[in-house]
């Protein structure tokens, strides 16, 4: 027996600190902002999309005919995106996603969602073709009290290393390619060709 698909938390409510004033959610992959690439990509895996994004922030009118709930987070760490989400979700399951990773498109959150019903693990982690560790992670129902309970700026990091979790290998670098600078931006488009 299957479980239900997870519901989808794009965490997007940074503050692209490393950018230099430059918002990292605004550049372009293959013509359209990162942002929106994220949520178009959530929303043809699932029906129930929470983004988290910071208060009048200029990425929201990227998003304005999306299906996405939008749930403002005024606290730009990363344990107040990922509370207001789990507030919002009333699924069995939360796909957590970084907004800032552009190698994980449909295919990949697909992947997970499909691995997540067929597991019976609390816990489920994207990881490279290597196995190296990665993004997104899919968390259980029954951690939601353990999310709720975070603070700072380090994630879930925590609670996936208390907890047993299974693993979904994802194409290439895809769960590890995270772009925070103008040289990482620079460095990932050069290897696109």
């Amino acid at each position: 027996m299957t479980r239900p698909a997870p519901a989808i938390l794009i965490l997007a409510a940074g503050a692209s600190t490393r950018m230099r004033g430059a918002d990292k959610l605004l550049e372009e992959v293959d013509g359209t902002p990162l942002i929106l690439r994220a949520t178009r990509a959530a929303c043809a895996v699932s029906d129930r999309v929470i983004v988290a994004l910071p208060p009048a922030s200029p990425r929201r009118a990227w998003l304005g005919d999306s299906p996405a709930q939008i749930v403002e987070v005024a606290d730009r760490t990363m344990s107040a995106s990922i509370r207001a989400g789990v507030a919002a979700c009333n699924s069995g399951g939360l796909l957590i996603h970084l907004a800032d990773m552009p190698d994980i498109d449909a295919m990949a959150l697909t992947r997970l969602s499909t691995a997540w019903q067929a597991s019976d693990a609390a816990i489920l982690r994207a990881t490279d073709a290597d196995g190296t560790p990665g993004q997104p992670v899919v968390f259980a129902s029954e951690l939601f009290p353990e999310l709720l309970a975070l603070t700072g700026d380090t994630g879930a990091r925590n609670i996936i290393a208390r907890h047993r979790g299974a693993t979904c290998a994802l194409p290439g670098r895809a769960a590890t390619t995270d772009l925070d600078t103008p040289e990482a931006w620079a460095e990932w488009r050069a290897g696109r060709g």
